[in-house]
Parts: C-alpha cells; structure tokens; sequence
C-alpha cells in the first residue's frame, strides 16, 4: 500500500447505493445521502440489479463515484472499473453499508455512515497495490484456499424465520440437512489439499507436501505476501512464508476465495502484483 496523499476533491458526486445497502439497512443509505448532500452536489443512482449498478458506473461522465454499500459492492465497483482499464484514474471513495464490511475497514475506512461519509468529502486518496489473476480477476484485501466459508451464509443455513410457527417444516428442513450434504462441504473445500505454490519463479511447496491452507495478500512496495500452512502431523507444522510479485497456484482441481467471492475449480491460477493500482478515499491526516 502507498501513502496517503491528500489532493483537491472533486465537488461533483455520482452516488451509487447498492440494493442490498437499501434493504438491510435503510437508516444509515439515509444518513450517508444527507452528509453527502450537504457537504457536495450529488447525482444519486438507485440500481436493482449487478447490470444497472455497472451502467450508472460507466455512465458517470467527471463525477467521482461514491458506493454506498457492503464489502461484494466495493469489489464489483474495482473489478468493473479495472475491466474498463479506467481503474487508475479514478479515485473510489465507500460508504460501507451492510453486514459485510470488514474488507472496506481493513483498507482504512470508517464503517460508520457518517465517518465514511465525511471522509468522502474532506479525506484523502490512498494509492493500493491490487493482485490480478490470468482470468482479469482482481483481489483487494487478499484470497484463501481452502476458500474460508461465508460467515453471512453458513453451510445448511436456512432464511431467518424459515418455519418459525411451523414445526412440520422446521423437521422436513432438518431431515433434508442430514440426507443431502451442504454445498460447499466437499474434501476439497475442507480437507487437505496437493498443490504447487510458486512465487516469482520459485516454488515455495510442491505437490508431494499436502498443505491445509494457502493465503495470498497485496504487502507493501508491490510485493504479495504468501503463507503457505503445510498439514501437520504431530505437531503443529511452521507455515512457509514467502513475497514477490508473481504467485502461481497449481495442482488437482481447487477453489479459492478472493476477497467476498469463491471461485473455481480451477488446475491453475496466476495472481501478479499492480502497485499503486487503484486509489480509494480515505480519512485524512490530522
């Protein structure tokens, strides 16, 4: 990560408040738009859908966009920007709204709505290295494999309120959870896996040494910092740590999980290492 810089902020905002911001919490989309239309002029894009959320961003003409939403919103708004390699030159700035907002915290914003709207108006821009794959993929805050479930939706989980006041229905979903295995309980989700991990060149483990998780994270000065956990019989084994720019992952069909989203099967994947790809807004020095 670079280092804050604090820059000229445009007036002009193109606010763009996810759908699920507004439905899980309706109060603080409020408050951001208040604190954001007071201290600026604002043009506000209510989208519905992943398709109308890209439109308004490519529709943004000079204004600078604002998400207003969780951590999934924060990476779709990079992953379209950097698609339409207009990434560089645009500075995002985030309202984190949502259940999921430890990504957007650990990059420096306030979670609270008028923190982070705040530092929208009067912050600073911080230049961030982005990992990029070989699929035009991208990973903010950092990729895991086995990928880590989703604590917002837990293996077997049903919706809130499913069966309340209803036992017969609650003893149907219980019989099925024992007789159909949950999605995303497979061996390769959660057992030890046989990969080859290797950074700029150099292969940091091989296919002969099973390893339980593997770990990649944009570091400092264009660097990735990855930590590799062999499986450990007896005692507990010394992870294997190593950085560089390139990060190649190979062996049997595996998953992982790049920030919010887990993607895969895939036999071989390449993250490399874009320094100071992208700027984000955050609080300025005091």
């Amino acid at each position: 990560m670079a280092e804050v810089a604090t820059f000229a902020m445009s007036d002009q905002l193109l606010v763009v408040i996810d759908p699920v911001a507004r439905r899980t919490d309706g109060e603080s989309v409020r408050i951001a738009k208040d604190v954001l239309s007071a201290g600026a002029a604002t043009k506000v894009c209510l989208p519905d859908d992943p398709d109308e959320f890209a439109r308004a961003l490519t529709r943004r003409g000079s204004r600078r966009p604002v998400v207003v939403g969780d951590d999934r919103a924060l990476t779709r708004a990079v992953t379209l920007l950097h698609r339409q390699r207009e990434l560089a030159e645009c500075v995002l700035s985030v309202v984190p709204v949502g259940a999921a907002l430890s990504l957007a915290e650990s990059l420096g914003v306030p979670t609270g709505a008028v923190a982070a709207a705040r530092a929208v108006l009067d912050g600073a821009e911080r230049r961030l290295d982005l990992l990029v794959d070989d699929s035009d993929g991208v990973v903010l805050g950092g990729l895991h494999i086995p990928p880590i479930r989703d604590p917002a939706a837990p293996a077997g989980a049903t919706a809130v309120g499913a069966g309340a006041g209803r036992p017969w229905l609650r003893t149907c979903q219980s019989l099925v959870r024992t007789l159909v295995p949950a999605r995303g309980d497979s061996p390769a989700a959660s057992g030890p896996s046989r990969l080859r991990v290797e950074v700029d060149g150099a292969t940091l483990v091989d296919l002969d040494q099973p390893v339980e998780a593997v770990s990649v994270a944009p570091g400092v000065a264009g660097v990735a910092e990855v930590e590799v956990r062999p499986l450990s019989v007896g005692a507990e084994a010394s992870p294997l740590l190593a950085a560089g720019r390139t990060v190649t992952v190979s062996g049997a069909h595996f998953r992982y999980r790049a920030d919010t989203e887990v993607s895969g099967p895939v036999r071989t994947r390449t993250w490399v290492v874009r320094e100071g790809a992208w700027g984000l807004t955050v609080p300025g020095r005091t």
